[in-house]
């Protein structure tokens, strides 16, 4: 990893429902907690391409930039 990115590894578990929320412009941003306990706020649209009928499920790797913008965000297998 370059020095001028960030990694987070978060799990989240997030129902269709609170995720429509994002839909009716209620969320606009994901706060979450990273396995070492570091905080990572990012938008809430990036995760729109993990969207199942089930919601938002799984562990995924976030990429910050040194300004805190999303670089990348995958879903970890």
């Amino acid at each position: 990893m370059s020095a001028d990115k960030q990694q987070f590894v978060v799990t989240l578990s997030i129902s269709s429902a609170d995720f429509e929320r994002l839909y009716r412009g209620q969320v606009k941003t994901v706060l979450a907690h990273d396995q070492q306990g570091r905080s990572v706020q990012f938008p809430a649209l990036s995760l729109r391409p993990f969207l199942t009928p089930g919601g938002i499920q799984g562990t995924f790797v976030i990429d910050v930039d040194d300004n805190n913008r999303l670089l990348d965000i995958q879903r970890q297998r």
